[in-house]
């Protein structure tokens, strides 16, 4: 071994069983439809650290632990995070306190915080704790999170997505995309007539000034984020072809269907328009048990809870409406690091939401258990 290996060997921070869990999940790549490996791994660590897990029929990873009442009931606590990752490799490294790779922040980071979390809470009788590793969330899909809308009725729920350990998000932007496709006979550019990139141009311009005065507010937020995700052009020398996706992150009380209504009227005969991923956007109450808990949680371990609000679409969006109960999302990690090449997760983070969900586990099991004896 040369002197140079030795020295890095001998100052190489010990890996604890939390982060070689959190480690070898990232190592696995899991793009979205493509998150079996990742799926039967977590399975398999989840019944080594004591809950009952498999992987269901849409693919996700699911870990329970339960303890019935006399009666045989439960009141479920859905922890929900995502296996799927945005596409782009980045190499797992391990820096000081930092672990490097794709899905470290968005979301392997939270979900196994959640794992550990929830093999280490003491559960009173009458709770039963459930983990879920869903598929597709990257796409617009969500095949895990609508797959197990059905399943469960919980009495509170959290989704795992980061909000730094510190941060509590209580609500999430809706979505709408919409794909563009226009054909028509060339011309001469002499002439004076619009090509089919000029007429997309122009259609483009239209919605997104029509689509800004349907803010809500100043925020970010408040805003309908409009965003010109591709354009592609050809021409056979016959037809000009323009083909293009836009995106739009709807805040609340902005619809999908009223985005859909302006590109419609916008557009002339020969535009086609296809739209998909509609999501409504959803808030939490502030002051419900999830955001409660985790906030008493946040203090214990030090903090000073930030209650957020974020202009991206989540699991939440769909499972908000349907299980209209109690929810949150939380998570390790810097959000502002997701979908980038820059995508890294700090040890001492990761540890400390750990710390802080299986407190907010236990808070909420207690005060579910007390409801159940009312009762």
């Amino acid at each position: 071994m040369s002197e140079l290996m030795a020295a890095n060997h001998a100052t190489a921070i010990p890996e604890t069983p939390d982060e070689r869990l959190l480690r070898e999940f990232v190592e696995i790549p899991s793009l979205s439809g493509g998150e079996g490996p990742a799926a039967a791994y977590l399975a398999a660590r989840m019944n080594e650290l004591g809950l009952d897990a498999g992987v269901d029929e849409a693919g996700n990873a699911v870990g329970l632990v339960a303890r019935p009442d006399r009666r045989g009931l439960c009141a479920d606590i859905v922890l929900l995070g995502h296996l799927d990752t945005f596409p782009g490799h980045i190499p797992v490294r391990r820096e000081g306190d930092t672990l490097h790779g794709r899905g470290t922040v968005d979301a392997k980071g939270p979900l196994a915080a959640f794992v550990v979390a929830a093999s280490r809470a003491r559960l009173p009788e009458g709770v039963r704790l459930v983990v879920v590793g869903a598929v597709e969330e990257e796409s617009t899909t969500s095949k895990g999170a609508r797959h197990v809308a059905g399943l469960f009725r919980p009495a509170a729920a959290i989704i795992g997505e980061p909000s730094a350990w510190d941060g509590v998000t209580l609500g999430y932007k809706g979505r709408l995309l919409v794909d563009y496709a226009r054909r028509q006979a060339v011309n001469h550019t002499a002439v004076p007539r619009p090509s089919a990139a000029d007429e997309f141009c122009h259609w483009w311009e239209v919605v997104r000034e029509r689509a800004a005065a349907f803010a809500t507010g100043r925020r970010a937020f408040d805003l309908v984020q409009a965003t010109l995700r591709s354009v592609r052009t050809e021409s056979d020398g016959l037809e000009d072809r323009v083909e293009a996706t836009a995106g739009f992150r709807l805040p609340p009380g902005v619809l999908p269907g009223h985005i859909e209504e302006l590109c419609k009227a916008v557009a002339d005969k020969h535009a086609v328009l296809t739209f998909r991923g509609p999501e409504v956007a959803h808030i939490a109450d502030r002051n419900n048990v999830v955001v409660r808990a985790l906030s008493t949680a946040i203090r214990a371990v030090g903090g000073r809870p930030q209650p957020k609000v974020k202009t991206g679409t989540c699991d939440l969006n769909v499972l908000g409406p349907i299980w209209n109960c109690p929810i949150a999302a939380y998570g390790p990690g810097d959000s502002t690091l997701d979908h980038t090449p820059h995508e890294r997760l700090s040890m001492i983070e990761y540890a400390r939401s750990i710390e802080v969900l299986m407190r907010a586990i236990e808070a909420m099991a207690e005060e579910m258990a007390t409801s159940n004896t009312a009762r």
